[in-house]
């Protein structure tokens, strides 16, 4: 990695911090990365705790299988068993997925060559542990200590933006909820059954699992106490 392009990194680093939807964030890191051989992105979060070990999908760009399927966290979960390799590591990573036969290898390695799909996996954590993890892929890409430095950089500033933009997107939509949804929701958060919900509020039990549904849709959650973890977050819920 040049210097040239070292020099970029503060202003590619402010120009994602001012990103004010994943648009203009996705713009910029694309702009710096591609040059150096990645044009696969995907930034994650980890889900509360017990709920597995990817939550959401921040951003996802580029055909991370190689056949143009549909990436979701259970498959990329499933196809990528690299991820698994944050949870012994607090470091950046190279690895690299090669075909061979009729099944993917995956190794972590010091500088990705060869033919296959390679990529640089930077762990992203707070005083809490592991937030979630940002990864760059592509088939020829740069992987001196220089690149590692600076997408590592670059990494933690996408996903905490990621992350602002998404709580900006969640609050908006909290704000639809209607009366009724968060009328169930904070019952649901009490501790309530949902049929002894349905019985209080004249409703079916039918009838709560839409509203719950329809509140999980509009917040991104993957599961009801996460729905609910976000509303209090956002000082919609009190418990």
């Amino acid at each position: 990695m040049s210097e040239s392009v070292l020099s970029q990194v503060p202003d590619v680093v402010l120009a994602i911090q001012q990103s004010m939807n994943m648009g203009e964030l996705s713009q910029h890191v694309r702009a710096f990365a591609k040059p150096l051989g990645y044009d696969r992105f995907i930034i994650y979060t980890v889900p509360l705790k017990g709920e597995g070990v990817i939550g959401q999908l921040l951003w996802l760009e580029g055909d991370w299988f190689g056949d143009n399927s549909e990436v979701t966290p259970e498959t990329y979960l499933a196809r990528c068993p690299v991820n698994r390799h944050l949870l012994e590591t607090d470091q950046a990573f190279f690895w690299t997925k090669q075909i061979h036969s009729d099944h993917e290898v995956y190794r972590v390695v010091a500088h990705p060559k060869g033919l296959g799909i390679h990529g640089l996996q930077v762990p992203i954590f707070a005083h809490a542990g592991l937030l979630g993890a940002m990864s760059f892929g592509g088939h020829q890409i740069e992987s001196s200590l220089d690149v590692q430095l600076a997408f590592s950089l670059i990494a933690h500033i996408a996903f905490q933006s990621a992350q602002r933009i998404n709580h900006l997107l969640k609050s908006s939509t909290t704000s639809t909820l209607s009366a009724r949804e968060l009328e169930v929701i904070r019952w649901i958060a009490s501790g309530r059954r949902q049929a002894d919900v349905a019985v209080m509020l004249g409703l079916s039990t039918r009838t709560i699992e839409n509203h719950l549904r329809r509140i999980r849709e509009r917040l991104g959650a993957t599961s009801t106490a996460q729905a609910i973890h976000l509303l209090i977050r956002d000082h919609q819920l009190k418990l």
